[in-house]
């Protein structure tokens, strides 16, 4: 994955990041402040031990001082000191669970040590941390350390800083919860959104398209909210930036070799409502407008459009002309004004489409239109659910695939290519319908309007 990929993904799921980022914010909030309140008081006793005086002896007593600290700190959670600090305060608790809200530690470099004790009070944290630090005293004099000649040990532990109730509690510390909630709630979000980025496998933009296929995108047709009302959009808005993009692909296919005969293509898709029935229609219209006769096919035998679109009367067509119910003076409908444009409707349904696309008739009449007509759009059924696609594409000049932004996956446009490739059927190029025209693909800028002046 590249750089530009992770800032697709961040600018196609920032809501995702932005929602889980929030999420976390919102349940540190809480979780701070509903958590019980700790507070922490301190103690801390300064070691020494007796000497008669001499530089010798002052040595020799403070390496024995550094050498037992260690043990006076483990001492101080012991059942020894704790027990006698929970008879004292009359404390609702044991010697092993005071342990765990009491640490000591020695301060480096120095003969000191720091007693803490927590609580949810601050009363009682002082009150704890001050007891445990004169029973520690008493424990290690009395208990622990030998007597000298006087009956005083050869330690002394001496309490230089006695605790006093803490102003606030250390903890919950909210800028702390709330930090921590933030970023979790960052690298959820993050994880959420380039784990669902790399599960969806849907077309979002034409370089989904050029990423998955080396045939070339021939256009690329912005999503319009009114084609289901209006289809025919290259005649009914010839100004618009979808007719525009109509023309363009009528440019396109211009610089595909044909060779020498009249040009015949299906238009096909992957899987049904990706509007290829649409642009077949539009291309037709197009292609007539720029003064070529013209001849729109539906050769979609099990869900016909294209007299639904054109308004023309498709009770008998194609099929019928086939199995030789009509003829093609019968059945070839003209198209607009200048005359130039013809359609030829599905008609009847038969029982077995394919077979029928596939016959030999369908081939002689396909000749025989090409004799008349310098072009041939044929509205095909979509590739993945059957094979009548595949089968005019054997017979045709090749297939234009259509494939529609949020519907198409990129696994079932590169098995509907590699179904036509497999029976060695020319694939002319792809076209892309339905960009967005908000949002991070946002294909906007690339329409444009006539304007009269």
């Amino acid at each position: 994955m590249e750089l530009r990929d992770f800032v697709d993904t961040l600018r196609r799921r920032w809501l995702s990041v932005v929602i889980l980022t929030a999420l976390g914010l919102a349940v540190a909030a809480v979780l701070a402040f509903t958590a019980t309140p700790i507070y922490q008081a301190t103690t801390r006793i300064f070691v020494s031990t007796q000497s008669v005086g001499s530089a010798v002896e002052a040595f020799q007593g403070s390496s024995y001082t550094q050498a037992r600290m260690q043990s006076y700190v483990e001492v101080t959670t012991d059942p020894l000191v704790l027990d006698r600090v929970i008879e004292e305060l009359n404390l609702d608790t044991s010697a092993e669970a005071l342990a765990g809200a009491i640490s000591a530690r020695v301060i480096p470099d120095t003969v000191l040590i720091e007693i803490v004790a927590s609580s949810e009070t601050a009363e009682e944290a002082a009150e704890i941390s001050n007891s445990v630090a004169h029973h520690l005293r008493d424990v290690v004099i009395d208990d622990l350390e030998e007597q000298v000649g006087d009956d005083s040990a050869l330690v002394n532990l001496t309490v230089v800083k006695r605790a006093m109730e803490p102003h606030s509690p250390t903890s919950p510390s909210i800028p702390l919860f709330m930090v921590v909630g933030g970023v979790l709630g960052l690298i959820a979000g993050l994880a959420f959104a380039f784990a669902r980025q790399a599960l969806d496998t849907r077309v979002h933009s034409e370089r989904d398209v050029t990423a998955t296929t080396k045939h070339p995108v021939l256009a690329g047709f912005l999503f319009d909210p009114t084609a289901a009302k209006q289809p025919l959009t290259v005649h009914a808005g010839p100004r618009s930036p979808r007719a525009e993009a109509f023309r363009s692909l009528r440019t396109s296919l211009q610089f595909i070799d044909f060779g020498a005969r009249s040009r015949a293509l299906v238009v096909t898709s992957s899987l049904a409502s990706e509007g290829k029935s649409t642009i077949a229609a539009n291309l037709a219209i197009a292609l007539a407008d720029a003064g070529k006769s013209t001849l729109l096919i539906d050769a979609d035998l099990r869900r016909p459009k294209v007299a639904e679109y054109m308004a023309v009367e498709g009770g008998v067509g194609l099929s019928d002309v086939l199995v030789g119910r009509a003829t093609l003076t019968e059945t070839l409908q003209p198209w607009g004004e200048e005359g130039r444009l013809f359609v030829l409707p599905s008609g009847s349904r038969p029982p077995n489409p394919s077979e029928l696309l596939g016959s030999d008739s369908m081939a002689e009449l396909l000749e025989t239109l090409r004799g008349e007509f310098e072009q041939i759009i044929i509205d095909a059924p979509p590739l993945l659910p059957v094979t009548d696609a595949a089968v005019l594409s054997k017979v045709t000049d090749g297939a234009l695939v259509v494939c529609a932004v949020g519907l198409t996956r990129t696994t079932q446009l590169s098995h509907a290519l590699g179904g036509l490739e497999n029976i060695d059927a020319k694939v002319l190029g792809l076209v892309v319908n339905m960009l967005p025209t908000r949002g991070p693909d946002s294909y906007g800028a690339y329409g444009y309007e006539y304007v009269e002046k």
